[in-house]
Order: structure tokens, then C-alpha cells, then sequence
């Protein structure tokens, strides 16, 4: 893993617009939802509604009522039983579950405790993660979630309640504010997410992963591929420009947990090798969406979110109503 540039000493408390996010801040999130359509509703249909409900496994159907066979249903949906007690075919029928859970993932971790513009990855992550959950309850989903990065993991069951939602932010805004540079990580935190969230989550669940692009290895890789094979998959890695190229600014000092870096910007073989690897983060969530076949909606720190929302959302969907 990359070392981040420091965003000041490290006896200096960060404060700030973009640097740290309030839970009145997330809460404030929630009148940002009509601002772009997540999931569908009864008047306007969203871009990633196939992640809502096309894809209905497990219990993504909900049984209706038993009604006497007709010409063209399935046979699969026979109910034999009351075949056999009235001797006239008959059939169930379905409707869609109303409701589902959606499971927020979002990290908050010293890695994602940088910005070079606009705000902090850390506070990008928590606004996403904040609108999700806002767009969920208002579509009567129940919403919960785990934030994760240093230290015990912070689970809320999803529930169909605000306040459900609530205490999910609000152990999000306490991981924000506790985030600093000194940490020390467990390096397979983001598997240990993915690992509970395939304990928790039924079939037919969405999952929605928030976590700096570059929290993904090999083992996160293995936990998500297992993890879409049961649930869906939302895909948001948040990065910052300065992560994928450096500028050609002279020396240049990094730090992370007491390490310390000095890199001379103006080495274009260091330039370009930094570029590289940031190429192939990227490069390498791209392909994991392909293969899983998964909405893949990154987050640029240096942008407006809703703005980003919108762009992602058309991309996923070309031509579908705004």
C-alpha cells in the first residue's frame, strides 16, 4: 500500500469543512436524496433498479394467493397440494417482495483520511454511505449496515427504522472523528467486513461497498466474489487525484503510521511508476465488475458527490430517464 501525503504534522488536530464530518451533517444528507434517483419509485424509475429488484432470489418473492390453472402459466408454480384436495389444477401466485435489506459497507480508515481538494476521502465515503441509507429508507427498505477500518467493527441489523439509520451514522461521524494518521490497521479489515456481511445477509440482499480503491487484495477480491453469489452488489472505491499521479512539484514527503517517505516529483520514472500503479487500481475494480457483472460507481474526492452520482448512474444505465 501506498503511503498517503500527510495532511499536516502529526500534532496537529484536523479540523474543518471536508476534513471531518458530523453526524448533523449526515442527517442533513437525507434532504439530498430527490437530487438523484437511487433507487426506483412509483413515479420515476432509477437507473440501478435492476439491482433492486430484477434479480429475485431466495426470498425476493413474496406468495400471493392459490387460484385455479390457466392457460400459459407456468407449470413450475403448480400447487399440487391443492391439486390433489380439489382435483382441479391450481396455481400460486407471486408478487414482489416490497421491502429488502440493504447492507451499507463503509470504511473508515487512516488510508481514507486524505484530500487534496474538495474534502477528505474519509468524508466523501461518509456523505455516500449517509445518502444510500437516506434513498433506502424513503423506498421503505430496510437499511443497516458495518463501518469498519481500525479497531472493532461497528454493525447495525437493517431494519425498516429511522433509527436504525440513525445509529449507523452516528457510529460513522464517531469513526470520522477518531480517524488519524498514527493508526495502526488491521491490513485484512475489509475482508473481515466482506466476511460478516456473508454471515448476516440473506439471498436477495443488496450490499453496498464504500471503501477507499485502495482497500482491494487478493483475499477482499476472494470475500466479494463469494459474496456475489449470494447478494447483490452495489461497488463505490473512493479515491483522490494525487493517488493516481503525482505532480511534478519537487520533494515531496509522505507519512503513515510513524513511516516516513521523501519522493523528487520531478523523476519522471518515479512519476510514472506512481501512475502506473494507480492505473492499475483502477484497471483492477474494473475488471472485478465486469466479471461479477456488478455496477461499478467510483467516487472522485476532488468532486461533488451528487454530481458523480448522476454521471455513474448514467453510465450504468445509458439513456434511461433522469
Amino acid at each position: 500500500m501506498q503511503p498517503s501525503p500527510s495532511p499536516g504534522s502529526d500534532a496537529t488536530p484536523f479540523q474543518g469543512a471536508g476534513i471531518r464530518v458530523s453526524l448533523a451533517e449526515l442527517i442533513d444528507m437525507r434532504h439530498r436524496v430527490r437530487e438523484v434517483p437511487l433507487f426506483s419509485s412509483p413515479h420515476r424509475r432509477s437507473s440501478l433498479v435492476g439491482l433492486h429488484h430484477s434479480k429475485l432470489r431466495g426470498r425476493g418473492v413474496d406468495f400471493d394467493q392459490v387460484r385455479i390453472y390457466q392457460a400459459g402459466d407456468d407449470v413450475r408454480t403448480i400447487d399440487w397440494r391443492v391439486t390433489a384436495r380439489t382435483q382441479e389444477p391450481h396455481t400460486k401466485l407471486f408478487h414482489e417482495e416490497r421491502e429488502r435489506p440493504i447492507y451499507i459497507l463503509v470504511e473508515q480508515s487512516p488510508r481514507l483520511f486524505f484530500g487534496s481538494g474538495l474534502a477528505f476521502k474519509s468524508v466523501l465515503a461518509a456523505q455516500a454511505a449517509s445518502l444510500v441509507g437516506w434513498a433506502a429508507l424513503s423506498h421503505n427498505d430496510r437499511v443497516g449496515g458495518l463501518v469498519f477500518g481500525c479497531g472493532e467493527q461497528h454493525e447495525v441489523k437493517p431494519r425498516r427504522s429511522k433509527q436504525s439509520l440513525l445509529q449507523l451514522l452516528d457510529r460513522l461521524a464517531r469513526a470520522n472523528v477518531n480517524l488519524n494518521t498514527d493508526q495502526n490497521c488491521d491490513a485484512d479489515a475489509f475482508g473481515m467486513a466482506l466476511r460478516r456481511a456473508r454471515e448476516v445477509l440473506r439471498p436477495g440482499s443488496l450490499a453496498v461497498i464504500v471503501c477507499d480503491e485502495r482497500t482491494l487484495s487478493d483475499a477482499a477480491e476472494q470475500q466479494l466474489t463469494l459474496l456475489a453469489r449470494h447478494v447483490d452488489l452495489l461497488l463505490i472505491p473512493v479515491f483522490d487525484p494525487l493517488d493516481h499521479a503525482l505532480p511534478a512539484a519537487g520533494l515531496l514527503r509522505f507519512a503513515q503510521s510513524g513511516a516516513r517517505l521523501e519522493l523528487d516529483s520531478h523523476d519522471a520514472a518515479i512519476r510514472q511508476a506512481y501512475r502506473s500503479q494507480g492505473e492499475a487500481r483502477t484497471a483492477r475494480w474494473r475488471r472485478l465488475a465486469d466479471r461479477l457483472r456488478l455496477p461499478l460507481m467510483p467516487l472522485d474526492a476532488q468532486r461533488e458527490l451528487i454530481e458523480q452520482l448522476r454521471e455513474n448512474l448514467s453510465v450504468q444505465h445509458p439513456g434511461a430517464p433522469r
